[in-house]
């Protein structure tokens, strides 16, 4: 499973020319999901998402959370995180979970976010997105299953 966490002061998904999802200050997540994953990758990715201080204190210092800031979540499905790009050009998504898995494990994140946090938006699963964001710093980190 894979996060691509961006603070943000602001960010916003629309489908078809409609806003579906929408936050102010917070993360945007992209979220991948591999065909070994499962809950309990979830819950760890889950608790580190939430866990991590990267809003600066009084001092300037990266030493809050999100929950310390009353930030917002924005959660994104996006299967393109699998991306192999070894051979060729054309990238192979064989990777990535097959979409009724993923779909699973991607509301199960959206479920657990929200036991933590209060404002979690998201995203269409399989739609054509469009993604705005302002990226905060720019402050970007992937939280990689295989890498905790």
């Amino acid at each position: 499973m894979k996060f691509v966490i961006q603070r943000v002061t602001e960010a916003s998904v629309s489908v078809e020319g409609e806003v579906i999802g929408k936050i102010g200050k917070g993360f945007l997540v992209l979220i991948g999901i591999g065909q070994s994953d499962t809950k309990e990758i979830a819950d760890k990715l889950v608790k580190k998402l939430v866990g991590l201080r990267i809003f600066e204190d009084e001092n300037g210092k990266t030493n809050l959370a999100l929950k310390d800031v009353e930030g917002e979540l924005l959660l994104i499905s996006q299967f393109t995180l699998y991306a192999n790009c070894k051979k060729g050009y054309r990238p192979s998504f064989t990777e990535a979970e097959v979409p009724d898995k993923a779909n699973i494990l991607y509301e199960y994140i959206i479920e657990e976010c929200k036991k933590v946090i209060p404002i979690v938006q998201k995203g269409e699963f399989g739609a054509d997105m469009k993604v705005s964001l302002v990226n905060d710093g720019p402050f970007t980190i992937v939280l990689d299953s295989e890498q905790l």
